[in-house]
This record gives C-alpha cells, sequence and structure tokens, in this order.
C-alpha cells in the first residue's frame, strides 16, 4: 500500500510535487467511480476527486462539503507528505510527518480550533502547519448530536455564516417541554430558552466547517485512527500515531497491510468527543482532574433516529423535550423531538448512565417512548432515515479536568464542557476550540505558555454558563421530583447563585446494582413500523467495520464476564450496548460465554463507561470503520 509508494517518493531527487503527479497520474485519468473496485482502493468506501488536487497551495475553494474528507488512504497520506512541515523516520518503521500543530478529531472543537489559529495566521502574516485526523471514514460520519444549535460560538469564529451556505436553516419556531407519563402529557415551563436557536443537523455542519478551515490551509485527513500518544524523552507529548491498517485478528499481517504513521506536533489539541481514548489517557496519566481538584465524570448515553414524516405533520422549528415515562422515577433522563427542515424530525432518548436497574435497556426504553400516545401519531405513516448513539458528558462543572498537558491540551467534549441544563455542547466545544486555537498559536509565535487556555477558558462564557448550571444534575441523584423542584428554585429565583455546589453519587458504573435486588424487564416486542429490533436499526447507521482485525473492544480480564457480569449483574453489557456488540451465547463448558460482535460497534463507549468493574477497554479499530452518518 502507501509504503511503497513513500519508498518511490523518497528515492527520487525531483521535487516532492513532481513525485506526487507522477505516482498519481494513473490514477487522475479515471473518475472515481472508475477505480473503486482495483486493488489498491477496494476497501474504500467512496472516494473524494478532491482528494487528487495539486499538492501545491491550499485547497481549491470549490470543494463541497459532501465531498471533502472522504476516507482517503494512502492518497491522503501522499497528500499529507506534500503539505507536512517535514517528513522523517520515526520509531521503528513508522513513517513520521511534522506539523506546526495537531489536532486529532474533526468534530466542532478540532475544526474551531484548526479555523481560528489559521484565521491568526492570516492576521498576522505567520504560516503555521495545522492537520486535523479524523476516525471516520468522512468528515461527520462519526458526528451525532440532537441538535438545537446556539449560534453565539460561531457568530464570534465566522461572523458572515448565514451568507456562506451554512447549514442552518430552521429556527426554532416553539419550545415545549413536558413531563410525560404512561398515557399522558403534562406541560411545564420550558427551561432551555431557544429564542434565536436553530434545529441542524451536526454532522452536516461539521461538514462545512471543515470546507472553511481547507479554504485556510488546514490539512485534514478522515480514514486515520489516533491510537498512541507520542512522548519525548521528557514526557512531553510530541504528537500522535495511527495504527496499523490490514492486521488480522491472530495478528499476522494480511496483503492489505499498512503500518501506521507518526504524525508530531509542536502543539497537540485532543478534541475526540466525549470519552476520548487518548484523552482519558491523559487525564489519567498526568492526573489532569485531580489537578483541577474535579469530581469524577458523569455520561448519559443518547439514541437517536432522523424520521422522514407526513407533509401535514411537519412543523419545521418546533422543539419539545420530555422528561419522565418511560424511565422510573430514580433513573435520570428525557428525550427530544425536533422537526428539522425536508419533513425531517430528530427524535431520541438520553439515559444517564448512572442507572441503577441492571435490566435496563436504554435501546428498548427508546423504542418503547416511541409509543406514547402523544408521539405516535406524529410517527405513524413515516420513514426511519437513521439511527445512532452516542454517550454524552454530564458531569458539567464540578469535572472539569485541569486541560493541559506538556505539549498541549484538551479541548470540547473530550475535556466536558456540555451545558447541562440546556442539552448543548456544541456552542461551548466550539468556544473551547478557538481558545485553544489562539493559545497555540500564541504559544508558537509569541513564545506564550499554554496556561493561557486555562485562564482564558476561566475568563469566557463557558465558565460562566457551566458555573451556574453545576447543581442541574447532580441534583437529580435525589429522584425526578426533588431534582426538578430543585432545578427550578436554583433557576427561577436564585439564579445559579446558591452557595453551595453539590456532588455528584458515585461514578456510574459503580451505581449499577446487582440484578437480585430488580426484576427483569419485558419489553414489548418492535412492531416494525414505530419500533424496531437492534439489526434493523443498525443497517440505518451504515456502520461497516473491516471483520478481520482485532477487537477494538478488549477485556482486561477475560474471566470476569461470565464469573462476575453475569452470575452477579444479569450481564447488563447485553442491554447497555445499543448495538448489541455483546451477547452471552451458551458454550459447552461453562454455560453461557461472552461473544463480542465488534463490527456493530457504533463507537458510543458506553461499554467503556457503565461496565460495572471497568474490564472493557475501548479503543480505535482501523480507520475509516464505524457509523456513516450523513444527517445526524
Amino acid at each position: 500500500m502507501y509504503r511503497s509508494l513513500l519508498s518511490a517518493f523518497a528515492s527520487e531527487s525531483r521535487p516532492i510535487s513532481t513525485r506526487f503527479a507522477k505516482h498519481t497520474a494513473p490514477l487522475l485519468s479515471f473518475h472515481s467511480s472508475s477505480y473503486a473496485n482495483t486493488p489498491i482502493i477496494s476497501s474504500l468506501p467512496s472516494i473524494s476527486p478532491n482528494l487528487f488536487f495539486s499538492p501545491v497551495g491550499p485547497p481549491p475553494r470549490t470543494c463541497s462539503a459532501r465531498t471533502i474528507g472522504s476516507r482517503s488512504g494512502f492518497l491522503g497520506l501522499s497528500r499529507a507528505i506534500c503539505r507536512a512541515r517535514g517528513f522523517s523516520s520515526g520509531s521503528g518503521d513508522r513513517e513520521a510527518l511534522e506539523y506546526d500543530v495537531v489536532i486529532v478529531g474533526a468534530g466542532p472543537a478540532g475544526l474551531s480550533a484548526a479555523i481560528r489559529l489559521k484565521q491568526m495566521c492570516v492576521e498576522r502574516n505567520v504560516d503555521l502547519s495545522v492537520c486535523v485526523l479524523e476516525k471516520g471514514p468522512e468528515v461527520g460520519a462519526h458526528i451525532i448530536s440532537g441538535n438545537v444549535f446556539e449560534p453565539r460560538a460561531l457568530d464570534e469564529l465566522i461572523p458572515q455564516w448565514r451568507h456562506e451556505g451554512a447549514p442552518i436553516e430552521v429556527p426554532v419556531s416553539s419550545d415545549k417541554f413536558w413531563l410525560l407519563t404512561k398515557n399522558k402529557s403534562l406541560p411545564l415551563p420550558s427551561p432551555f430558552d431557544n429564542k434565536g436557536n436553530f434545529v441542524i443537523s451536526l454532522s452536516q455542519l461539521v461538514r462545512w466547517m471543515a470546507t472553511k478551515a481547507e479554504e485556510l490551509g488546514v490539512e485534514i485527513y478522515p480514514g486515520f485512527a489516533a491510537s498512541e500518544i507520542l512522548y519525548d524523552a521528557n514526557n512531553r507529548v510530541i504528537g500522535v500515531a495511527t495504527n496499523d491498517m490490514g492486521v488480522a485478528k491472530d495478528g499476522s499481517k494480511r496483503e492489505t497491510f499498512q503500518r501506521g504513521v507518526e504524525l508530531k506536533g509542536r502543539v497537540t489539541l485532543l478534541a475526540e468527543g466525549c470519552r476520548g481514548s487518548l484523552s482519558e489517557k491523559i487525564i489519567k496519566g498526568h492526573k489532569l482532574r485531580e489537578k483541577a481538584e474535579g469530581q469524577h465524570q458523569t455520561y448519559a448515553l443518547g439514541i437517536k433516529e432522523v424520521w422522514e414524516i407526513e407533509e401535514g405533520k411537519h412543523k419545521p422549528g418546533t422543539v419539545l423535550h420530555t422528561i419522565g415515562w418511560p424511565l422510573d422515577m430514580k433513573t435520570y433522563g428525557g428525550s427530544f423531538l425536533y422537526h428539522m427542515s425536508n419533513r425531517q424530525i430528530a427524535i431520541g432518548l438520553v439515559v444517564a448512565l448512572n442507572y441503577q436497574n441492571p435490566y435496563l435497556s436504554p435501546y428498548d426504553e427508546f423504542q418503547k417512548f416511541k409509543h406514547h400516545p402523544a408521539i405516535k401519531p406524529l410517527l405513524l405513516g413515516g420513514t426511519v432515515l437513521e439511527y445512532g448513539a452516542r454517550t454524552l458528558n454530564e458531569g458539567g462543572f464540578q469535572s472539569i479536568p485541569y486541560p493541559i498537558f506538556p505539549g498541549g491540551a484538551i479541548i470540547g467534549c473530550s475535556a466536558g464542557f456540555l451545558d447541562v441544563p440546556k442539552i448543548k455542547g456544541t456552542h461551548t466545544a466550539m468556544k473551547s476550540g478557538m481558545l485553544a486555537g489562539e493559545s497555540a498559536f500564541n504559544v508558537l509565535v509569541d513564545g506564550a505558555n499554554m496556561e493561557m487556555y486555562w485562564d482564558n477558558l476561566k475568563k469566557s462564557w463557558i465558565w460562566e454558563d457551566l458555573k451556574k448550571a453545576r447543581n442541574y444534575r447532580p441534583a437529580f441523584k435525589y429522584g425526578l421530583i426533588p431534582g426538578l423542584a430543585f432545578s427550578a428554585l436554583e433557576r427561577y429565583v436564585f439564579k445559579g447563585r446558591v452557595p453551595l455546589t453539590l456532588k455528584h453519587g458515585k461514578p456510574d458504573n459503580e451505581a449499577t446494582d446487582i440484578s437480585s435486588l430488580h426484576t427483569p424487564i419485558q419489553y414489548p416486542k418492535p412492531d416494525g413500523q414505530i419500533s424496531f429490533d437492534v439489526p434493523t436499526s443498525l443497517y440505518r447507521s451504515n456502520t461497516n467495520h473491516e471483520h478481520d482485525q482485532p477487537a477494538h473492544l478488549r477485556l482486561r480480564d477475560p474471566t470476569i464476564p461470565e464469573l462476575v457480569n453475569l452470575p452477579l449483574y444479569g450481564g447488563p453489557e447485553s442491554r447497555y450496548c445499543p448495538a448489541r456488540v455483546y451477547e452471552y451465547v451458551p458454550d459447552g463448558k461453562h454455560g453461557m460465554k461472552l461473544h463480542i460482535n465488534a463490527q456493530n460497534c457504533l463507537h458510543c463507549k458506553a461499554c467503556d463507561i457503565k461496565d460495572p468493574k471497568q474490564n472493557i477497554e475501548w479503543t480505535v479499530p482501523e480507520g475509516g470503520g464505524g457509523p456513516g452518518y450523513t444527517i445526524m
């Protein structure tokens, strides 16, 4: 694969742009569909014609949001070699690319950081090289969110966005909040204050942001999963490495084997989203939560579908949130239903992962929710277009870690800036990325200290908003009604200025009760019209992984599922996973054995969080694997 291409580059003395043109010329003579089935490209789900533009200068301004960021394989690496600040041999037999700034994750935080940094380069007439790695097959493929978008950060980042084709077109027209019982809906005062906000698809928005980043000269490489943090002799982070591709389940090298690549940066920014695998290693390894005197992080699992409904039922901009049924009074969570454009609605359920009952299935609770008398009529006659799931941070102000480490910083949901009462984290993720981008620029150009990112965070509206909202989520550890009462009192009477800070309860995994304390939940069978089984939903997520690769879901102790989880907790991993990755199947020797269907994984990270003994470790699979969201 690309190693032979690298050898060809290294062996020739012509300028690298000329060498690149020579080796890609045969490919340039074909339309993308012509070479889709060739041995080199056969494993790639899509190829963008923009991957073949001239390697000199910034990408063409005509690149579209739909074509940017298709999985690039060796072609993307070739492009990286042409653009990187340096190209050298890394550790072992890995090649190394050198940039001024390396960003992991092409979500709202990572792209905002890249855009702001390059804007400052233009303002100061400075040239800094910036690359963004994205594990999804294209930008936006792994992005899922509600999403009622607050444009505050985007107004600061790209003030003219309204005139530049941003996919932000549906303003909120009504905002309702209901308390649900099994058969009724009771209206409550809406705490969300969505005036001036928009109903959007975040996966579409980040594609648009990616075009803006590329216009500024940012290099974006989808299909490359950052799996390793690189350190120098002084334990300073100097970049990341991508994982090897083409490794078989047994560890042998397949014919398509590609060695991972080192991407070295003078500054490294981690923007992996909630429970980022590298971010968690940094937080634990450098004791960043302890350094900030923060509490543990708490999480929820959000499950979402996008439907196309009948014309007469569609009301663009209508926003509905609910709390209560189908969840019990001890389980925090709620639903959302947003009317998008083109007869589409986003509907979902968010379940806090500190729930106690090990028999609870968030997926089945969501399917049950859609049958509520106030919800079902809207869906009848409609069609599900996409399905997906993702965890989100709910710890808020109390759980923010110190976001700086030697050589870089953690930004966005990797650090946990979601505003829980608003159920919004996109605008805060973007703002944190902007602040980190500015700080990185000042570090590289003016010799500043990355500490300024932390200082500026604490001076920003992120800090102000999260501090005011700090007691909302922990108040619900006392139950639904006490939580509603306390949060209403703090919001409407004290306005976030109560002179105390509540603590979170147990970590989510420790909150799980043993199964003997609960009765198994009998969920209704899906009807195939409103509710669906997992395989049907999984198909709608466009999830795809190479089957012949080592499992990216690793058991620290392979005996715990059969000796602990199944007998004590009833095998909760078979229920909390929204993709049925984990199944207990008959085994002749031990009765039942855990089987892991890693190819089903939606990259939601619930298993990494909720496993009672923290025995499951989520790691990145081959780059380009996972869901393929387009309108989530």
